[in-house]
């Protein structure tokens, strides 16, 4: 059994980290981390498991842990790192975007990896830290890695992506109130959110002639979680030439499929999945992706990265069901 410890340890992504990692065969919670909740119980905080454990939130940390997840928010891992010194043995996946870019992946002689499996799976494997990438960047990025590793993104590409209020994180604020939230639908950091640093940065490692806009428009939607991707680009094949790309880019991963059914959000929430669904409209391709953005989009992949670092079985903790119904 590995000892696993969890930095910041209240929020939504750290609160399914925890479920996951109580249940995972190859794993023993050693702490979760947060000075805010220092001797409450888990389960005062994420109620969802009362019963699974007694652990308390602790305002220390064991230096000595195999694994490390730091679920702080942007900018405080960072932070964190140079106040507090842990084993060289210790593996770090960090699930803020502190050091998902190359110009800012090195902190103290620590060279984080990006943590998409189905791009980077054999430097995760030797990796000993981890940047795990964002929510939007995951099921964006999935949608046109295979374009990308072709060299076939030769024009602009637009997405529209709706995601539900834990995007938003546990703090109230004006658009994540329920009021406000509830039959209401909004765009927001139209062209310039975060996200798309990173997947600017590996569409330009894959592409590098590529040269034309990606331009992104983030939604709130009203709903819990989830996140829906619409991406279209001009694709100069036929949609079946399309879907054999997908399909071979694909063949190996564990969590990522190509459907031929219209996709919804239902088929991926509680699940590591990312499914996506292609198809062609004149010169546009249309690619479908969803993702449960707490999962796949975070936890989840978390979880998945943490598997491949330990040579443990990719999927092994990760199998659910989608809540269908």
């Amino acid at each position: 059994m590995i000892q696993v410890g969890i930095i910041g340890g209240a929020g939504y992504t750290a609160g399914e980290l925890i479920r996951l990692l109580l249940h995972h065969p190859k794993t023993e919670i050693n702490f979760v981390y947060s000075t805010s909740n220092a001797g409450n119980k888990i389960y005062d905080v994420h109620q969802d498991l009362v019963g699974d454990t007694e652990l308390k939130f602790i305002d220390t940390v064991n230096p000595d842990v195999d694994v490390l997840f730091l679920c702080l928010g942007h900018g405080n891992s960072t932070q964190f790192l140079k106040e507090n010194t842990f084993s060289k043995n210790t593996k770090i996946i960090d699930l803020s975007n502190d050091f998902r870019l190359e110009s800012s992946s090195i902190i103290d002689g620590k060279a984080f990896v990006y943590g998409l499996p189905e791009l980077q799976k054999e430097a995760i494997k030797k990796a000993n830290y981890i940047a795990n990438p964002g929510c939007f960047a995951t099921a964006l990025q999935l949608a046109i890695l295979p374009l990308a590793a072709h060299k076939l993104l030769f024009d602009d590409i637009h997405i529209h992506a709706v995601t539900g209020a834990t995007g938003a994180g546990t703090a109230v604020s004006a658009t994540s109130h329920f009021p406000w939230r509830d039959n209401n639908f909004s765009h927001y950091k139209a062209f310039s959110h975060q996200h798309l640093d990173e997947i600017n940065q590996t569409v330009q490692n894959l592409q590098p002639n590529f040269s034309s806009e990606i331009n992104f428009i983030p939604n709130r939607g009203n709903f819990s979680r989830g996140i829906f991707a619409t991406i279209y680009t001009k694709f100069k094949g036929s949609v079946s030439d399309a879907k054999e790309l997908y399909q071979d880019f694909y063949k190996e991963a564990a969590f990522t499929f190509i459907t031929e059914n219209d996709l919804h959000l239902k088929q991926v929430v509680n699940t590591n999945k990312c499914l996506l669904h292609l198809s062609k409209q004149n010169d546009k391709l249309l690619i479908t992706s969803v993702i449960d953005n707490l999962l796949k989009g975070a936890s989840g992949q978390a979880i998945q990265n943490m598997n491949l670092m330990f040579g443990f079985e990719e999927t092994l903790g990760l199998h659910s069901k989608a809540n269908y119904f």
